[in-house]
């Protein structure tokens, strides 16, 4: 399990991520490259990392379900995943 920490700071990146794409993009355009120094770090689309829902767990991120492996097998295997079941032959 991350630390709530850990889960807060990537939330607050995503938020000042979509605070300051407009401006960014615009920036870019321009090629006001100094404009774009004065920006914030972690208003950088390339500092988000993806997290697990459940657990923030950074490692082993399946995007297609938004969940790590480990929650994905353990709720596939409860059958709490639509369409999805254990393979066996």
């Amino acid at each position: 399990m991350a630390k709530e920490s850990m889960k807060a700071r990537e939330v607050k990146r995503a938020k000042l991520v979509e605070k300051y794409a407009e401006k960014r993009a615009r920036l870019k355009a321009e090629g006001d490259w100094e404009g774009l120094q004065k920006l914030p770090k972690n208003s950088a689309k390339v500092r988000l990392h993806n997290r697990c829902k459940l657990s923030g767990r950074p490692k082993g991120y399946m995007r297609q379900f938004g969940i790590s492996r480990i929650d994905f097998r353990e709720m596939a295997s409860n059958g709490l995943i639509p369409g999805v079941k254990k393979a066996s032959w």
